[in-house]
C-alpha cells in the first residue's frame, strides 16, 4: 500500500504560487491582503486560523485575523463582512466556520452569499458552485481543488474510473462531486444517511470520503486495490489525529491511500492562496472590478 502525502503536492506547487503572488504585487503596488473573520473561542477554529495565517505570511500574503467573541451577533458579522466586500484593498474574505450561531441576518442572504463571489477564497458563493456545474469554474472550494491537484500529481487515472464520494456538504461533498464528473469520472454520490453504504463504496477505484463521520469507513466498505482519499479530521480522546475511515483496516486492502494528518489537509490551506491570486489576477487594480464569468465581453 502506498501512501499519498499532500505537503510533496504543496511544495512542487509553491514556486509557481509563489511568482504570480509576486506579479500581484507588482501589478497591485503592495502585498495581496486576505481577510479572515473567527468569532468565538473554538479551539480547532484558532489553530486552523493561525496556520492559515503563518502560510499566508510565507507566501508573501498580507493575512488580516478580525476576532468576533462568542457573543457577537449575525447582523455584526454581516456588517463587517459587508464593509469587507466594498474595501478595495480586500483582495479576498474568509469565515472560518463553524460559527457559534445560526448564520442569519435581517435583510441578508443566505450565508453562502454573504462574501461577494470576487472575494470568495472559499468559493463557497453559488456563483463558483454553479460555473463548476457546468464545467467552467473560475476558483474550486479549496479542498477539493487541492484532491484533484493531488490525484494528479500521483497520476491516478481518473477518466471512465468509478469514484464514489461520501459526503455532500457545499464546501467539499458536492463540489467534490462535479470535480470529477468534469474529468469523466463516473460518479457515485453517497452520504451518511445513504442505505446499503458499503455495497456502493465497494465499487469504487477512487473513494473520497468526506462524511464528517470519525471511523465511517472501514475494509468492508473498500473494493481491495482501490485508491482511498480521506478527507475526516477527529481528534482522539487520548490525542492525536484520526479521520472517516479507519486506517488500520483499509491499508491492509486499498493500493494507495491520504494519510491523517498530513494528506488532504495542507493542500487545503494552500489552494486558500492558489484561489486567493486567481480572484486577484481577475481584479481590475484601478476600479477594483473583478473580471467574473458574467463579465466577460
Amino acid at each position: 500500500m502506498k501512501w499519498l502525502p499532500g505537503q510533496p503536492v504543496v511544495d512542487a506547487r509553491t514556486p509557481a504560487l509563489k511568482a504570480r503572488l509576486e506579479r500581484a504585487r507588482a501589478r497591485l503596488g503592495r502585498a495581496p491582503k486576505l481577510r479572515v473573520f473567527l468569532v468565538g473561542e473554538d479551539p480547532a477554529s484558532h489553530i486552523y486560523v493561525e496556520m492559515k495565517r503563518k502560510r499566508g505570511i510565507a507566501l508573501g500574503v498580507e493575512v488580516e485575523v478580525v476576532r468576533l467573541s462568542s457573543g457577537s451577533t449575525a447582523p455584526t458579522l454581516w456588517s463587517l463582512i459587508t464593509q469587507a466586500n466594498q474595501d478595495p484593498s480586500v483582495d479576498g474574505i474568509l469565515i472560518q466556520r463553524p460559527l457559534p450561531f445560526a448564520a442569519e441576518a435581517p435583510g441578508a442572504p443566505g450565508l453562502q452569499e454573504w462574501v461577494s463571489a470576487s472575494k470568495d477564497v472559499d468559493a463557497f458563493h453559488p456563483f463558483h458552485l454553479g460555473r463548476l456545474g457546468q464545467g467552467e469554474p473560475q476558483i474550486t472550494a479549496c479542498t477539493p481543488a487541492g484532491i484533484m491537484a493531488l490525484l494528479d500529481h500521483y497520476e491516478i487515472e481518473l477518466e471512465g474510473r468509478l469514484a464514489c464520494v461520501v459526503g455532500r456538504s457545499p464546501l467539499v461533498g458536492q463540489p467534490m462531486g462535479l470535480a470529477l464528473l468534469n474529468r469523466s469520472a463516473t460518479l457515485i454520490q453517497c452520504h451518511r444517511k445513504t442505505e446499503r453504504l458499503s455495497a456502493l463504496t465497494r465499487q469504487a477505484d477512487l473513494l473520497v470520503v468526506a462524511a464528517g463521520s470519525r471511523g465511517l469507513i472501514t475494509a468492508q466498505h473498500v473494493k481491495p486495490g482501490a485508491v482511498v482519499v480521506d478527507v475526516g479530521i477527529h481528534k482522539k480522546s487520548q490525542g492525536g489525529i484520526t479521520g472517516d475511515v479507519l486506517a488500520d483496516e483499509v491499508s491492509k486492502i486499498a493500493a494507495q491511500m491520504t494519510p491523517v494528518p498530513g494528506g488532504v489537509g495542507p493542500l487545503t490551506v494552500h489552494f486558500l492562496f492558489e484561489n486567493l491570486v486567481t480572484l486577484t489576477e481577475a481584479r481590475d487594480p484601478i476600479s477594483g472590478v473583478t473580471r467574473l464569468y458574467t463579465e466577460r465581453a
